[in-house]
């Protein structure tokens, strides 16, 4: 006879386990976790866009909700992140309205309502995806990745891009955390050169994958301009001291800078990584975002020294990221974005998918607004031109909002600024006395910081310091945005800097 030994129910353990406790008066409560227990990467990563600062936006948020008089001013500013909706910056109608079809097909049965160009949008869209609400291949929609490869294509002068070598991620942030995953091994031995000052995204991954930053200072009097000898320098230095350099950031156009690489600069780049081996992230989300001069895309001027200099450039391995958060899209809240892999070989192409395989896709929804991003309305299409006003308007706003920061900040003492050129930012350096720098320490705050608490709790505007970024050292500086509607703010923060210096001139 086959003896079967059963599991106890849930109820039976319970009631042995208070019997025994009883029996022997031995049982205590375990303690909870503290940070101790935690692990140390998470407890050493910083990422301060939503730091200090923002943190504390949010409960005088809280307090004016509660108190409305409370305060010296009636609302949070938040310029701290490029986060445009949040901002009164309305979503473009034509993304809206496909989107609106995919997440409810029945709108298909009443779409009189629609543009004609929206509804077979729509139509084509739902005949590739299927579901918003069902898995898509972990690379991404494959009729999506081709409409990438189409847009990259004809952006970049007839550069072949092929869907294979495109994923697409939940925002550009997903893209890096990727690039860091496969190609970081955990070793404190490899390191990643960052442009100072830098998105903290990277310093928080580098420190998450336990790998060494190696900073590259950006020239902030040559309009924050890359400098190749010095980091042709820090590549042999690293080597010196047993780091590997493995991948080398370059954000352009810049955050928090809003500088634009020229060709020659991004020539430069690439060929460094064609010396040393390194893999090239070019964070290129701001693209659409220009003000002055030229986007280059990496991928451009990576063809063109392929075609000119035969196999010296064949060895690059390049990702370039964007995103739907961005340019004049503005969805940040919806998590679209792709990475296109060039000069990869085939094993680690493997590896990517593998990683993406694990996430099971990315928001299909988000793919779905990087088909809309890369093609727009076209001339003829019933939502061209009303799309195409709507997208001028967008980016004459930003244009005129970054020259009425900019010039606000001209006229002030104690304060430099670089005209911004393109993305969503722009990155002051306020000259503070010893005496303010002093007074900053005694109260346990870094000089930036102490500048940023005190526009908060006397404007409601929140901006982020520039020790969040990386500065050199003994500058200081504060990043904002200039995406908040209106010129009152901006009256505001001018009024506040000159009675900061006024009240602190003998601290």
């Amino acid at each position: 006879m086959l003896h079967f030994q059963t599991t106890p129910s849930r109820a039976l353990l319970v009631t042995r386990f208070i019997q025994h406790s009883k029996r022997h008066n031995s049982f205590f409560p375990a303690e909870k976790l503290t940070k101790k227990d935690l692990n140390p990467r998470v407890l050493g990563a910083e990422y301060a866009v939503r730091g200090l600062i923002p943190n504390k936006a949010e409960e005088l948020r809280e307090k004016l909700r509660h108190n409305p008089d409370s305060l010296p001013f009636k609302e949070i500013i938040n310029a701290n992140i490029g986060n445009p909706q949040q901002l009164r910056q309305r979503p473009l109608t034509f993304y809206r309205s496909v989107l609106s079809i995919l997440q409810n097909p029945k709108l298909l049965e009443t779409y009189h309502d629609y543009p004609k160009d929206v509804v077979h949008r729509a139509r084509v869209l739902l005949s590739k995806i299927g579901s918003l609400g069902a898995y898509s291949h972990s690379q991404g929609v494959q009729y999506i990745r081709e409409q990438i490869a189409h847009f990259i294509t004809k952006r970049d002068g007839g550069a072949i891009s092929l869907p294979e070598n495109i994923y697409l991620t939940g925002g550009a942030s997903d893209g890096v955390k990727a690039v860091f995953e496969v190609i970081l091994d955990g070793e404190r031995t490899s390191g990643v050169m960052i442009p100072i000052p830098q998105y903290p995204l990277y310093t928080a991954a580098i420190t998450l994958n336990n790998a060494t930053p190696i900073s590259y200072y950006l020239n902030e009097h040559d309009n924050w301009s890359t400098n190749p000898h010095e980091i042709e320098e820090l590549v042999q230095t690293s080597n010196k001291f047993g780091i590997k350099p493995k991948i080398l950031v370059v954000i352009n156009p810049g955050n928090p800078t809003g500088s634009v690489l020229s060709k020659t600069a991004i020539e430069d780049i690439l060929t460094i990584a064609a010396k040393r081996g390194l893999v090239i992230i070019a964070d290129e989300v701001y693209q659409e975002n220009i003000f002055e001069g030229k986007f280059h895309s990496f991928k451009s001027v990576l063809s063109d020294l392929q075609h000119k200099h035969a196999h010296l450039y064949d060895n690059v391995q390049l990702v370039s990221l964007h995103s739907t958060s961005k340019g004049v899209t503005g969805e940040c809240g919806q998590r679209g974005g792709y990475m296109e892999l060039v000069g990869f070989k085939p094993e680690i192409h493997e590896m990517f998918l593998k990683l993406a395989s694990i996430s099971l896709c990315s928001v299909v929804s988000g793919q779905a607004l990087v088909e809309m991003m890369v093609n727009p309305p076209k001339k003829g299409d019933e939502s061209y031109e009303l799309d195409q006003k709507e997208r001028t308007a967008i980016h004459e706003t930003y244009k005129s909002k970054a020259n009425a920061l900019y010039e606000a900040f001209s006229k002030l003492e104690n304060i430099e600024v670089q005209k911004p050129q393109g993305a969503m930012y722009l990155f002051p350096k306020i000259i503070l006395s010893e005496s303010i720098i002093a007074h900053a320490k005694d109260l346990g705050l870094k000089p930036d910081e102490f500048y940023c608490l005190e526009l908060l709790g006397n404007t409601g505007i929140c901006v982020v310091p520039g020790s969040g970024f990386g500065q050199v050292e003994g500058t200081f500086h504060v990043r904002t945005t200039f995406l908040p509607p209106g010129q009152e703010w901006i009256d505001k923060w001018a009024k506040f800097h000159k009675e900061f210096f006024l009240k602190f001139r003998g601290v």
